[in-house]
């Protein structure tokens, strides 16, 4: 168990005097009660083990827990002094139709999470199609009016399409930070380590997302775990997957989705007294990377953003199934686990009506690779 002896990592932002905890607890993924809403109860205390270790960045969305992250977060963090924690919330821009929009739903955020301001604002999930509506829409206009107004402190984005749309709104303004995804695997998807280092020269500064894939790089197959037990044999699978990103310079805030305590006590431990990796630990990081994508089908993290199906689907159970056999070379176990799934959430079901699509951040063929799953799993 972690004791807390140790002193978190911290890291100052570039454009202001903000010192961040460089672990930030992720809003997304709270632990869930028997029926699929925030165990509050659980969730409050991985909040609290999280603040004791010394996190102070506190990164939840219009959207998380179908609108009820930012609610429960504003309410359990009123016991705390306002001023020792930093609290990030988004934009939902695709909800935007109408400029007077934004003000209508930061109010909305204002309220539900018991603040006065937001210290990092973000407008959320940008692609090519949203960045258009930013824009069209003047979005950006009022987000700058409310932060002349002192109610947003940092201006960001997080993003979520390919490199040239990066460069493109990256360089649109003098932004305060921007949030992206990035991991040992997934670095030469969407912006990719290109896109980091853009930022890194701009003096920008950088939040990561989904760190650990979704939770895939937390566990791994013997073969690619003992690359790293032979170097650090007491460390978790997880931590290297921080310590990668945490790595590099102009990252000051890593996100880590956790749904148990000892996920929290675990990071607190990697994030405390922080090691950078070592040139020999960069090496075995590279040779688990390698193994890795030669393995899986295709880079779901199993956000849920594609969800919900129309037509019942369970798009990121089926596949999460299907990368799960493939990297761990268990077929049989993925067929038995994808027909325990009911008949109308299995992959076979998809009636190509493309409403996933569109809302992939990974850009993924969702369509194609629900045919995939069905041809793999639902042989005889």
């Amino acid at each position: 168990m972690f004791t807390g002896v140790n002193i978190m990592e911290k890291r100052k932002m570039n454009k202001n005097a903000e010192e961040v905890s460089l672990l930030g607890f992720g809003c997304m993924r709270f632990p869930l009660d028997s029926e699929g809403k925030i165990d509050e109860g659980e969730a409050g205390k991985l909040l609290d083990t999280a603040i004791a270790g010394g996190v102070n960045y506190i990164d939840t969305a219009y959207p998380y827990h179908d609108g009820a992250s930012e609610d429960f977060v504003g309410r359990h963090l009123e016991k705390y002094d306002r001023n020792s924690y930093y609290l990030a919330t988004k934009l939902p821009v695709w909800k935007i139709e109408k400029t007077e929009d934004v003000r209508t739903i930061f109010e909305e955020q204002l309220k539900n999470l018991r603040t006065d301001h937001v210290d990092f604002y973000l407008l959320h999930a940008l692609d090519k199609e949203k960045w258009e509506n930013v824009l069209k829409f003047g979005m950006m206009e009022e987000c700058l009016k409310l932060k002349e107004e002192g109610k947003i402190r940092n201006l960001g984005f997080s993003f979520h399409d390919e490199l040239d749309v990066f460069k493109e709104i990256i360089n649109y303004r003098d932004w305060d930070f921007v949030q992206i995804q990035l991991n040992y695997v997934d670095n030469n998807i969407q912006q990719g380590i290109e896109g980091y280092d853009i930022a890194f020269e701009k003096g920008i500064p950088v939040v990561i997302m989904e760190p650990v894939k979704g939770g895939a790089l937390a566990k791994l197959p013997p073969a690619m775990e003992n690359i790293f037990r032979e170097l650090r044999p007491e460390a978790s699978v997880a931590s290297w997957a921080f310590r990668y990103v945490g790595s590099m310079e102009g990252i000051k805030v890593i996100l880590s989705g956790m749904t148990t305590m000892e996920q929290v006590e675990d990071n607190l431990k990697t994030f405390s007294d922080f090691e950078p990796l070592s040139r020999q630990e960069e090496a075995a990081v590279e040779r688990v990377t390698s193994e890795y994508r030669s393995r899986q089908e295709n880079r779901c993290t199993t956000c849920g953003y594609c969800m919900p199906c129309p037509f019942g689907i369970k798009i990121p159970k089926n596949f999460k199934i299907w990368n799960t056999a493939s990297i761990y070379e268990d077929h049989e176990k993925g067929r038995l686990e994808y027909m325990e799934m009911e008949e109308g959430e299995r992959a076979a079901a998809c009636r190509h009506c493309g409403a996933c699509e569109p809302k992939c951040p990974q850009m993924i063929e969702i369509i194609r690779d629900l045919e995939k799953v069905a041809e793999t799993f639902s042989a005889e």
